[in-house]
């Protein structure tokens, strides 16, 4: 009875931040309310955890989300306005993709065997393009773990036929698609969709829309 109860708590506090995300807005993105893509140095940020948590105190909601690593959220208070997150490399095959899973418990058993074993896994783009994670099993993993599971910066994957791609990754699993992005850096060179084809593309399939800056630097 008692396990059953927790069980419930736990499915609801997911529920919860599934919820949460879908309802954030176009303008909470461009705005500066909402960041759901952030990296610190626990992968390969400049910015600390604990300072960014900080600089995001009036924020409506941010997600640190750290390659291959919940470290973070282990070895830091976390205030409620903090979802927790971490960005997968994971392959899906010919396309090499980053995965976003939000709203997880970073406790779960489930996640662990897709979690870096070594700081090189976190940061060394050489060292994580070889990542043999499953995309199917990971998909399930992150569902298991209470999370949903989002395509990051799909513009930037080479798949010849995004909305083709997109299609088979909701047939795995798929939750929501990284729509209000920046495309920072070399991602705003290599870029085979434009942001409005990709919502076009998530509203098509019914998909959540997501969306952060990709932060690597020091300050939100």
């Amino acid at each position: 009875m008692y396990n059953n109860f927790i069980t419930n708590i736990f499915k609801k506090t997911m529920t919860d931040y599934k919820e949460l995300i879908k309802n954030f807005t176009e303008e909470d993105y461009k705005e500066n309310r909402v960041n759901l893509h952030i990296h610190t140095t626990y992968s390969d940020g400049k910015g600390e955890f604990s300072d960014i948590i900080k600089q995001a105190k009036n924020y409506k909601a941010i997600a640190i989300s750290d390659h291959n690593t919940i470290q973070g959220y282990l070895e830091n208070k976390i205030p409620n306005n903090v979802i927790p997150a971490v960005e997968f490399d994971v392959w899906c095959g010919y396309v090499f993709m980053h995965l976003l899973a939000y709203g997880i418990d970073v406790n779960s058993e489930h996640l662990k065997p897709f979690l870096a074993k070594s700081k090189r896994e976190t940061e060394w783009d050489i060292v994580r393009i070889f990542a043999k994670r499953n995309i199917k099993k990971l998909i399930h993993a992150i569902h298991k773990a209470g999370g949903i599971a989002v395509i990051a910066h799909p513009a930037c994957c080479w798949a010849l036929n995004l909305d083709r791609f997109i299609k088979k990754l909701k047939r795995y699993g798929l939750d929501g698609v990284e729509v209000y992005y920046p495309y920072p850096r070399h991602r705003g060179i290599i870029k085979f969709n434009t942001v409005e084809n990709v919502k076009k593309i998530a509203q098509k399939h019914n998909l959540i829309m997501t969306g952060g800056t990709d932060l690597h630097d020091q300050r939100l």
